[in-house]
């Protein structure tokens, strides 16, 4: 898809043109780099029709505000896609003490996000409830849920490192309980349990037995989640 970009406001007094697809497309939108005389930006056009993108537009732009996100600058629901000024980094798989740190501190800065919205309710997410997902509702059923603004799809391919640490593709950005972010990075890069006490120590400043009962259920609900949306999308590619 090729738009003319001339009839938004941001693009009104610069020329413009279309760069090559992005190499890592991921599963839910297309990326397409967009070149000025002195700036590049990234134009998303989106492959999902569920997401709330107006919410995630107000999300990522409180985000770039905390130095988090890159800068949203168009959204365009008739032609389904957004604009936002494009961020250089690079993946990781992997990460060492110093960054579990940092994107310990990242996390406490998004989940300090205020945004008036109703929670998600994980349970409606699942298309099956296996015994374990259902016993990790129990044991989370003891204790108060904590919510706040999540990203909810932290996987390596969302963070992007350079000189700092920001987070990308934020359609499933919604109001949530923060262990299921805090889980989702434990999975996805794959912490060890001293990798984890670090990260929950750089987090809330302790590591209780609580704070990591919680982050065990929300690893298997986070885990799950994840295989039943894969199985899901292969199925309707």
């Amino acid at each position: 898809m090729k738009i003319d970009l001339s009839k938004y406001a941001l693009f009104a007094d610069k020329k413009v043109e279309y760069g090559d697809l992005l190499d890592d497309q991921g599963y839910c939108n297309i990326h397409h780099l967009l070149h000025t005389e002195n700036k590049k930006y990234l134009l998303r056009e989106f492959k999902l029709s569920g997401p709330d993108r107006k919410l995630e537009f107000k999300i990522q732009h409180k985000a770039y505000r905390k130095g988090i996100a890159a800068k949203p600058c168009v959204l365009d629901e008739k032609n389904g896609l957004m604009i936002c000024e494009f961020v250089e980094g690079v993946h990781k798989q992997k990460l060492v003490r110093k960054e579990i740190r940092k994107i310990a501190m990242l996390l406490q800065h998004l989940h300090q996000i205020s945004v008036r919205t109703k929670p998600i309710n994980l349970k409606h997410s699942f298309t099956s409830k296996p015994i374990e997902v259902k016993q990790a509702f129990k044991r989370i059923a003891k204790y108060k849920m904590d919510h706040v603004v999540c990203h909810n799809d932290l996987n390596p391919k969302n963070i992007l490192f350079s000189h700092m640490i920001k987070l990308i593709d934020w359609e499933y950005a919604t109001i949530n309980d923060r262990y299921f972010d805090l889980a989702s990075l434990c999975v996805e890069f794959g912490f060890n349990k001293r990798e984890e006490i670090t990260f929950l120590q750089a987090y809330f400043g302790r590591s209780s037995k609580v704070d990591r009962e919680k982050l065990d259920a929300y690893k298997v609900i986070y885990t799950t989640l994840c295989a039943q949306w894969f199985e899901l999308n292969e199925r309707e590619s």
